[in-house]
């Protein structure tokens, strides 16, 4: 424990931290990254998450040894407006829960990661003069964070460039915090393949598409595996729990495709690969950074904002990355993977320039300007 942690603990007895957000494992996982960083930094510290009822951070929080409180609030229809009066009413009921959170629990700080469920939340503990910090994990910033910036005592962001959304002076460029154990894998590619019953002597391509899967992705390398396995390579794939029969069915046709509903060792998976696949979801591109993976990334135009075309583009335009359009991936992907799995330097190069856009230790700095808004309070 640092002095400052100590001058916390001293003066205000337990730090107490409330997180909240999720909606997907783009926010969750970095929430729960951080919680991990505050433990390791203060192991008596109080962490409650606050998220959204039936959404999957109410299954994965606990799971990580968090207590969780859900707020029964919606996302609304941008579509289809008149669908939101029932939304305005969820809204207005989480209103009143999120006050009664905070005089139960009585947090130091409000941390926000994304996600309809920390609006509620986040604005309550701003009108109750909580100092609030926002982490934003892509390039486009969402709609909850840019509406709760002008209170925030800091953002926390991973790309250059975010004083288009938010007050130049709060912003601070800390990276997206990732799950640790991505980090820490000591096994060799080889060992990694054969770990995972791949054949350690050829290329692996690994495919994910999101714990559910990817309609567009897995059609797409569907069409594309006859070209894929041509090249003698292996293919590693995540179906999703949504779509895992019909990819099973598929994959079983061709020698050295292994086809899985989910990958839960992640960190072997990504060790193991000479070529990522994938959306463009803030996570999974901080991971290509950091772990400097070259990669194809296929961006989800079922997004708000549109934002993970813009995170792709963020490493396309820095030869980071090969970008495709979710509209051509059917017609692309075979070719582009088969150019690259025959092309070692240029895969070399996106690796390189990858990393070179990576920022480590996102966690620790996060908690660092989270102690230091506290102990100024």
């Amino acid at each position: 424990m640092n002095e400052m942690t100590q001058n916390i603990a001293k003066s205000n007895g337990p730090l107490r931290v409330l997180i909240s957000g999720g909606g997907t494992g783009g926010h969750i996982f970095p929430a729960v990254s951080i919680a991990n960083a505050l433990k390791r930094r203060c192991p008596e510290a109080e962490i409650l998450f606050v998220g959204a009822e039936g959404r999957m951070e109410m299954e994965k929080v606990p799971a990580a040894g968090y207590d969780i409180v859900g707020l029964p609030v919606a996302g609304f229809d941008r579509k289809r407006l008149w669908r939101n009066a029932g939304v305005l009413i969820k809204l207005m009921r989480s209103m009143r829960k999120a006050r009664k959170v905070l005089k139960k629990f009585n947090p130091d700080i409000a941390v926000g990661v994304g996600g309809y469920a920390s609006g509620p939340m986040l604005k309550q503990a701003q009108k109750n003069n909580i100092p609030t910090l926002l982490q934003e994990q892509n390039s486009y910033a969402g709609v909850t964070n840019k509406l709760l910036a002008a209170k925030a005592r800091a953002i926390c962001v991973a790309y250059e460039g975010m004083e288009r959304f938010f007050p130049a002076e709060s912003i601070e460029l800390t990276g997206n915090p990732v799950r640790s154990n991505l980090l820490n894998c000591i096994l060799t590619p080889a060992q990694a393949k054969e770990a995972l019953g791949m054949n350690p002597s050829v290329p692996l391509v690994l495919v994910v598409g999101g714990s559910l899967g990817a309609r567009t992705v897995n059609e797409a390398i569907s069409r594309a595996l006859p070209d894929i396995t041509a090249t003698g390579a292996n293919v590693l794939w995540q179906g999703g729990k949504l779509y895992a029969e019909k990819c099973c069915e598929r994959g079983a046709q061709f020698e050295g495709v292994k086809v899985q509903p989910f990958i839960a060792d992640m960190d072997v998976a990504y060790r193991a690969a000479d070529l990522l696949v994938s959306r463009a979801g803030a996570a999974t591109i901080s991971e290509i950074q950091l772990l400097g993976k070259a990669a194809i990334l296929i961006p989800s135009p079922n997004v708000a904002e549109d934002h993970q075309r813009k995170n792709a583009e963020a490493l396309s335009s820095r030869g980071a990355a090969v970008m495709i359009p979710d509209a051509e991936a059917c017609q692309r992907l075979g070719a582009e993977v088969t150019a690259l799995l025959n092309d070692g330097p240029k895969r070399s190069d996106l690796s390189r320039a990858a990393s070179k856009m990576a920022l480590p230790d996102a966690d620790e700095k996060i908690v660092d300007r989270i102690l230091e808004i506290v102990s100024e309070k």
